[in-house]
This record gives structure tokens, sequence and C-alpha cells, in this order.
């Protein structure tokens, strides 16, 4: 019976350096040492984070150098500036020439209204203006035959003054001579002053009866031409009748059907004036300040772009909007047609290499003073001033450097935390 092994052990010498179990130790230890250096920042930036987001859900932009132009983009609509709508003149029976969307001349005729009572009018004022006419004329026709006879008279007196005269100068001769007594020199002295005081008569005659003539002949000369003013009114009223275009443009709409009774000044037809056309805007209220005439604007229509210019701004707010009139600086292409929406950027300011990032809901969400800078994983909320703000940029002027990025979404969400772990 063996009691132990002590008989059979031997003693063996310490391996020399690093057997293979440590070596592999050794290893996983010094591993392990690297991952936690390598992670320890961002084990430490996770263990500040106050909450995580998904990153999936975040827009993100690079603040970027460059030129910003701070504008707003609206709604426009095409309007003209020349829309008339064209009225009967009278009460009658219309008939159409023209037809909605038809494009027209100056001059073209549109409709045709038949009027029997402005026809009538018409021909009785006509009528009424040639007796009126030939009255006047008559007139002065027996004016110059009596101005005639008196001064036919007056002639007649002058030539008996003159034979009395010389009446009185051979009987003042024989009265010196004693050769006529007393009462015949005086007697051919009475029939000189007798004649001067016939011809001073019918001088007066003459210049009374000229004053009367005129008189009469003005008289019914007024009468005829307030005649022919009524009359030229209703020849007017009468070609009114034949509605005509009155500039170069399009039939926009139709008011009544063809063959349908109007009454005076209903409306008949909607004439647009293609070469007025004017861009309505509607500006929101918080740009109503910037918005001037002469303000630069961007007209968008199909693939191109035209500027333009504020010609017109409301004076009022309405529905915390403003209303406004712009015009394409080139002119309107052709096919423009009225209410045709395109879209328009409204230019306020530009500036030139300033630091800028792309317009996201944080500017709102965080009132323009803070965003959350990233950080690989991590982002950071920081103070940041910005500046001009256009419709798909923002002037940063504070806070920020060219090249970091921060989160353009909503931050209100956040709940004002500092630091934020993007998952």
């Amino acid at each position: 019976m063996i009691e132990n092994t002590s008989s059979m052990d031997r003693t063996v010498a310490a391996p020399r350096g690093l057997t293979k179990p440590r070596a592999v130790a050794l290893a996983i230890v010094v591993a392990a040492l690297i991952v936690i250096g390598f992670a320890f920042p961002s084990m430490r930036r996770w263990s500040k984070a106050d909450r995580s987001i998904d990153a999936t859900t975040l827009s993100i932009g690079s603040v970027t150098r460059g030129d910003l132009r701070r504008d707003v983009s609206v709604q426009g609509r095409v309007v003209a500036a020349l829309h008339p709508t064209l009225v009967a003149p009278a009460q009658g029976r219309v008939s159409l020439r023209a037809k909605a969307g038809e494009v027209v001349k100056k001059g073209d005729v549109l409709a045709l209204v038949e009027s029997p009572e402005v026809r009538s009018a018409l021909e009785q004022a006509k009528t009424l203006l040639l007796s009126m006419q030939s009255d006047a004329q008559r007139e002065r026709i027996v004016g110059n035959q009596s101005d005639a006879r008196l001064r036919q008279q007056a002639e007649l007196a002058k030539t008996r003054l003159e034979a009395a005269k010389r009446s009185l100068t051979r009987a003042s001769t024989l009265h010196r001579e004693g050769l006529l007594n007393k009462g015949d020199f005086e007697r051919a002295q009475d029939d000189v002053h007798v004649a001067e005081l016939e011809l001073a008569q019918a001088t007066r005659e003459v210049s009374l009866s000229h004053e009367s003539a005129d008189f009469d002949v003005r008289a019914k000369t007024l009468q005829a031409e307030r005649q022919q003013s009524v009359t030229a009114e209703l020849q007017k009223k009468f070609d009114d009748l034949t509605i005509r275009a009155p500039f170069d443009g399009m039939v926009a709409s139709l008011s009544v059907n063809d063959a349908d009774s109007v009454t005076a000044n209903a409306p008949v037809v909607s004439v647009v004036n293609l070469e007025s056309l004017e861009l309505e805007l509607t500006i929101p209220e918080e740009y109503a300040s910037d918005t001037r005439i002469g303000t630069p604007v961007s007209i968008s229509y199909g693939a191109s772009e035209q500027p333009g210019h504020i010609t017109a701004v409301s004076p009022e707010v309405v529905g915390n909007q403003v209303s406004a009139r712009a015009v394409p600086d080139g002119g309107w292409p052709p096919g423009m047609k009225q209410n045709q929406r395109v879209t328009t950027r409204l230019v306020f300011e530009s500036k030139h290499n300033v630091l800028k990032v792309a317009r996201g809901a944080f500017v709102e969400s965080g009132g323009g003073r803070t965003a959350y800078v990233v950080d690989g994983n991590t982002a950071t909320k920081r103070t940041i001033a910005v500046g001009a703000v256009s419709a798909s940029e923002v002037e940063i002027v504070s806070g920020l450097s060219e090249g970091e990025r921060i989160i353009l979404s909503d931050t209100s969400s956040f709940g004002g935390v500092r630091s934020l772990i993007l998952q």
C-alpha cells in the first residue's frame, strides 16, 4: 500500500518569460484600456447629456460664408389694370358679335343694341334742328331786308337835306339883294332844319334795326345751337349702341346672351387689356414696413425668373396682410392670362460675405437667440445672434463659426436642455 506520492515527486524549474495564458490575458487588458481610452470622451458626453433624440427626425445644416439676400416669398395673381365692363347705353335688344376669350383690336364691334326709342328721338332731333336752322337763316334775311330799306330812307333823307341846304343858300342870296321876302327865307331855313331831323332819325332807325335784327338772329341761332347739342348727344348715344373694343385686348366675359333684352346701363361685355397686366401680391404684415414702391421683386413663371419692382402698396393692413402691385421690368411673356398665379420673391436687402445657414424652424422656436451645435453624435445648446432672414437662409451674426453644423429643425420639443444625444 502506497501512502502518498512523495516518492514520485521531483523538483521542476520555473519557466522564464511570459506564458501563453499570461500573454493572452495581458493582450486583453491592453485592448480594453485602449477601447476605454478612445470611448472615454464619448462616454463622458453621454454621461453629461440630458436626453436623447432620434437623429433621423432632425434636419442638420452647416454654417457657410457667402452672399445673402433678405427676401420673402409670396404668391401673386396676375390682374389687368384695365378691365372695363361695357354697358348698354339704352334699352333694347342686344346682338353679340364676339365670344368670351376672343382676342380683339381697338374699334372691333363687340355687340349691337337695337333701340327704336333712340333711333326715333334722333330722327326727331335732326328734323327740329333743320327747322331751327331755317328759322335762324330766315331771320337773318328779314333783318337784311329791313336794314336795306332803312338805309335807303336814310340816303333819301340825306339827299333832301342837301337839297334844302342848296335852297337855303339861294334864298339867303336873294334875301340879301331884297328879292325875297323874310317869310320865304325863314321857310327855307325851316326846311333845312326839318331835313336834318329826318336824316338823324333815319340814321338812328338804321342802327336800332340792325341791333334788333342781330338780336333776333342771335336768339334763333342759339336755339339752333342748343338743338345741335341735343342732336349730337343723341347721335353719340345712337353710335354707342354699337359697342366697340376700347383697346387691343381680350373679351373676358359676356354678361348677356345673344338676342337678350337689356335695360339702360346693363352690363354687356367685359374686356381685358393684356398690355396692362399687373401682379397683385398679398404680403405678410411683418414685412409691411419694408415694402415700398420700387422694392425689387423676382417673378417666377415656368422655368424662368424675371426681375421687377413694386408699383403700388396699400395704405392699410387687412387680415394681417398688405396688398401690393408689381410689374416685370422687361414686360410680360406671351400667353399670360388674368388670374394666373405665380411665385414672387420680394428682395429687401442684399449682403455680401456673411456667415449664413439654411433657414429652419430653429429660428422661430429659439427666437433667433439659441441653436444646438452638432458635434459627432451629440448636440450642445449655444447662444447665437441672427441678422437678416431670407426665405431660405439666415445670417449668423455671432455664436457660430464657418463649418459648424447646427440643428435646423424645431427645437421647442427639446425642453431647453443643454445637450442632446443623437441616436
